[in-house]
């Protein structure tokens, strides 16, 4: 289980993190860099509609292994393509790994539901969420921090790039061998292609689908669902160019190594310890008194890149603290929204109305970042982080409503 959510994490990070440092350091500009890899969240919107496919055809484990060896040559192929006149490419090979990494996550759920039991299940689900972490790490810091070395030392972007993107598949190659030795087999391998069981699974699917849309209040979770986290939306794909950015055009200047250890690593490691102390609040107070605070928290540290864009400081650990600060109120708001998502799936279909509530919260960072490049190309980094303050009042809007339909 360890490996195999480090595994699961690895490819989402490579999509929707390292594709947005790659194509700022090849010279892809805002606007079209936030449109492009906003649409690669696509294949985690849509999972749902082929997730009946993966219960139909062969066992999880199949559907793992082949998942994993397709990143691999995905990863390589990267490795090969790095070029700032192959935009194209890279994106066709980023969605091929896209699609291929939501399959693997519909796999990878399912399998921890069948090869542990209720208890292990619950003994378990906080070292997979670890090890999602230590995978978010790896993705977002490590190999950034790679690629920024060896764009120092070799003095050729692409080729620093495309040296990393081939260590990252060896890795994950290892990674794949790994779990095809020692996977435990749960199901059978072979086939399972009855027209009974067939209708079955698609008989269950609508029925997720339409009792999803009969919940009460199920527009109200929609919508909350898709703003609550807004601000954060609008400036995701914008903060890596803004710490790569020089400071002449209104970003901070520093180097791709430094962004790793800023973002990835010291981001990530606050985000960390934010959510386990919402998920400790949470389960003191319960979830509609911690609403409040845990949307504040995920709100208001926001106005620390303003105040980073307005006063753009020379000194690391000032960004250091900023970064920091802002993760970790990230972290702790975070935790309202997933303790949210998964109260509102209870019922009959739990498994399936969450994947669906996931696929709409996929959908609420994808369709702000879309356009979040043009707003900062036309506004400046001042003038684009205002806008993401403002777009704090959505989260307080629909935090107000939702509040008073949860349970506890």
């Amino acid at each position: 289980m360890p490996t195999l959510y480090f595994a699961e994490g690895i490819p989402y990070f490579v999509v929707n993190v390292i594709s947005v440092t790659m194509f700022k350091r090849l010279g892809m500009s805002n606007g079209d860099l936030a449109m492009y890899t906003s649409l690669l969240y696509l294949p985690w919107v849509i999972k749902p509609l082929w997730s009946p496919f993966v219960d139909v055809i062969r066992s999880k484990r199949w559907w793992i292994l082949v998942m994993q060896a397709l990143c691999t040559a995905g990863f390589a192929a990267l490795a090969l393509s790095v070029s700032p006149d192959a935009f194209g490419l890279l994106l066709v090979i980023f969605y091929v790994i896209a699609f291929a990494s939501a399959t693997h996550d519909i796999a990878a759920d399912g399998f921890y539901m069948l090869a542990l039991g209720q208890k292990q299940q619950s003994v378990f689900v906080g070292i997979r969420s670890t090890f999602y972490r230590i995978a978010s790490v790896f993705g977002q810091g490590v190999i950034v921090v790679l690629a920024g070395v060896l764009e120092e030392r070799l003095g050729a972007i692409p080729r620093a790039w495309s040296i990393t993107l081939l260590v990252c598949a060896v890795l994950f190659g290892l990674v794949t061998l790994w779990h095809w030795r020692f996977l435990p087999k749960v199901e059978a391998e072979e086939p399972r292609s009855g027209a009974g069981e067939t209708q079955r699974i698609f008989r269950g699917f609508a029925q997720a689908w339409v009792t999803f849309f009969q919940k009460p209040g199920v527009w109200l979770a929609i919508v909350f669902m898709l703003l609550y986290r807004l601000p954060e939306a609008f400036s995701v794909k914008m903060l890596t160019p803004f710490l790569l950015d020089p400071v002449e055009a209104g970003g901070l200047g520093l180097s791709t190594a430094q962004s790793g250890l800023v973002y990835g690593t010291v981001g990530v490691i606050a985000l960390t310890v934010g959510g386990i102390l919402g998920g400790l609040y949470a389960a003191r107070v319960g979830l509609r008194r911690a609403m409040w605070p845990m949307s504040m928290a995920l709100a208001l540290p926001c106005a620390v890149y303003l105040l980073l864009a307005a006063v753009q400081p020379s000194a690391l650990w000032s960004i250091y603290l900023c970064v920091a600060a802002d993760q970790f109120g990230y972290g702790f708001g975070f935790t309202a929204y997933m303790l949210y998502m998964m109260q509102f799936s209870e019922g009959e279909f739990k498994t399936s109305h969450y994947a669906i509530c996931t696929a709409f919260m996929a959908l609420s960072m994808m369709i702000p970042g879309l356009f979040a490049g043009w707003m900062q190309e036309r506004l400046g980094y001042v003038g684009f982080f205002i806008v993401v303050m403002v777009c704090c009042l959505a989260t307080v809007f629909v935090t107000f409503f939702a509040r008073r339909r949860c349970s506890s």
